[in-house]
């Protein structure tokens, strides 16, 4: 009865000692894994802050304006004057009283289940 009892214990002390290696061996996998991501992340930052200092550099006026410059009069561009802007004076007045008929109609429709948009969205054709 012992006999049987030391075998089976020496055997699942051998089956443990197989797990314990096998995971060690797994922790081991999964810690080069992380390393290599971290040093691909590493990598990938600084490419990306070299493309920012690019970026900035090339976005800089000093840099941009010859090459506006030199095909200035093939894409027909030009700096934009005053006069391209409208004015406070052209902007239409707000209605003193807002219309109680329109927004009572528009609160009916919404009350009622109709969706005021979809109906635009309709007559545009775009849904």
């Amino acid at each position: 009865m012992i006999r049987n009892i030391n075998i089976f214990l020496i055997v699942v002390s051998i089956v443990m000692l197989a797990s314990v290696y096998a995971l060690k061996f797994s922790i081991e996998g999964t810690a080069a894994e992380r390393t290599a991501l971290v040093v691909k992340i590493a990598e990938q930052e600084g490419a990306l802050s070299l493309l920012k200092a690019d970026w900035a550099v090339l976005n800089q006026p000093g840099h941009i304006d010859p090459i506006v410059r030199r095909h200035e009069a093939e894409l027909l561009i030009a700096p934009v004057k005053q006069e391209q802007f409208g004015s406070f004076a052209a902007l239409p007045m707000r209605p003193a009283k807002p219309d109680s008929a329109a927004m009572d109609a528009l609160f009916q429709a919404i009350a009622q289940g109709i969706d005021p948009i979809d109906a635009i969205l309709e007559l545009e054709g775009i849904e």
